[in-house]
C-alpha cells in the first residue's frame, strides 16, 4: 500500500512538472472592424504584421502597440517578409493579387495578379520567389521577389491552405479538401510529391521542424498530424482542441503548438520517441491562428469579441475589440 501511495505521489509530481508555464501575459489592442487570418513576426525588426480584413496592422511587439498600417489589401490572408530586399508581400483574397510594400516605410510598391483567392503566402529563399496558395483556383502563383513579376503557376489538384518552406528549395502545403501534403520544387515550379495525412481531415495550419524534418498539420477532426515529408507518411496524431487554423513549432524548446478557436492552445512535445500533449493553455475564443517570436519564444494569437449573428448569417465582431494575445512565461 505504501509503495502504491509513493507511486501515485511520484506520478502527481511528474504531471505537475510537465506543465509548460505558458499563459496569456499581455493583450495588445488593435481595434477597428472586420475579421482576420494569418499574422507574421519579424523577430529581428521586432514587428508583428497582422491581417485585418482590408488592411494589415503593424505592431511593435516590444512596446505592445500599433505603429503602422498597410491599407488597400482587401480580404488579406497572409504576409510574407523578405528583409534582404526590404520588401513585404500580402495575399489579398478578394482582389486576387499580392501587394508588395516597403518594410521600412510601409508604402505600397506594386500589386501583382495571382490565381483566385490567394490564401497562404510564403517566401522561398533558394529560388528567391514568393508563392501564393490560391484556394479557389487550386493552384500556386510564383512571384520573383526582386522584380515583382510572375514566374509561373503550379496546379495543385486541390484547395491549398497553409504552406512552409524548408530552406533547401522545397515548399510543403496542406491540401484541405483532399487531406494531403504536397511537396513543391520551388526552382522547377513543379509538384514533386504528395501523400495522405489520414486519419487527419481538413488540414489547415502547418508548421515545420526543419532540423528533424517533421511537419505539423492541424486538422478539423481535432488531431495534429505529425508527418515525415521525406518518407511521405504520418507518424503521430495527438489530440488538439476544436477549430484550429494555426500551428507553430519552436526549435528552441521543441514544442509544437496548435491554436484552437475553442479558446485553447495545445502544446505537443516528443518524449521518449512519442509525440504527446503536454498541456492545453487557456487563451480566448476565436484565437485560431498563431505566430511565434523565435527570440523571446512568445506566441501571438489574434481574436475579437463575437457579435450576435442574425439567423443563418455569418458571425460578425464587435467594433474595436480586435486584439492580439501574447502567450509566454
Amino acid at each position: 500500500m505504501r509503495r502504491v501511495l509513493c507511486l501515485v505521489l511520484l506520478w502527481g509530481v511528474a504531471a505537475a512538472a510537465a506543465t509548460t508555464g505558458y499563459k496569456v501575459i499581455k493583450e495588445i489592442p488593435v481595434g477597428g472592424e472586420g475579421g482576420w487570418d494569418y499574422l507574421t513576426v519579424d523577430s529581428a525588426a521586432r514587428r508583428l504584421y497582422v491581417s485585418h480584413a482590408t488592411h494589415v496592422a503593424v505592431v511593435d511587439i516590444d512596446a505592445g502597440k500599433v505603429v503602422g498600417d498597410i491599407p488597400g489589401t482587401s480580404g488579406v490572408h497572409g504576409i510574407a517578409l523578405v528583409p534582404a530586399l526590404d520588401r513585404g508581400f500580402t495575399s489579398n483574397g478578394r482582389t486576387n493579387n499580392v501587394t508588395i510594400f516597403d518594410l521600412k516605410t510601409l508604402k505600397v510598391i506594386s500589386q501583382v495578379p495571382t490565381g483566385m483567392n490567394p490564401d497562404s503566402i510564403r517566401f522561398e529563399p533558394v529560388s528567391g520567389r514568393v508563392f501564393t496558395f490560391n484556394g479557389r483556383s487550386n493552384d500556386s502563383t510564383a512571384i520573383d521577389a526582386k522584380t515583382g513579376t510572375v514566374a509561373g503557376t503550379i496546379p495543385l489538384k486541390g484547395a491549398p491552405e497553409f504552406a512552409v518552406a524548408d530552406g533547401k528549395g522545397k515548399i510543403y502545403v496542406n491540401i484541405e479538401d483532399t487531406s494531403e501534403i504536397v511537396e513543391i520544387d520551388a526552382a522547377k515550379l513543379a509538384v514533386t510529391k504528395r501523400y495522405s495525412l489520414a486519419p487527419c481531415e481538413g488540414p489547415s495550419g502547418l508548421a515545420l521542424d526543419a532540423k528533424e524534418r517533421r511537419l505539423f498539420s492541424v486538422c478539423s477532426n481535432r488531431v495534429m498530424a505529425i508527418s515525415d515529408p521525406d518518407a511521405g507518411k504520418v507518424i503521430a496524431t495527438p489530440a488538439i482542441g476544436q477549430g484550429s487554423d494555426g500551428a507553430a513549432f519552436d526549435p528552441g524548446t521543441g514544442f509544437a503548438f496548435s491554436s484552437n478557436g475553442d479558446g485553447t492552445m495545445t502544446v505537443v512535445q516528443q518524449t521518449a520517441g512519442k509525440w504527446t500533449v503536454v498541456e492545453n493553455i487557456a487563451t480566448a475564443r476565436g484565437a485560431r491562428t498563431i505566430a511565434l517570436d523565435d527570440k523571446t519564444h512568445n506566441l501571438y494569437l489574434p481574436t475579437a469579441q463575437t457579435a450576435p449573428a442574425a439567423a443563418g448569417g455569418r458571425a460578425t465582431y464587435v467594433p474595436d475589440t480586435f486584439k492580439v494575445l501574447v502567450v509566454g512565461k
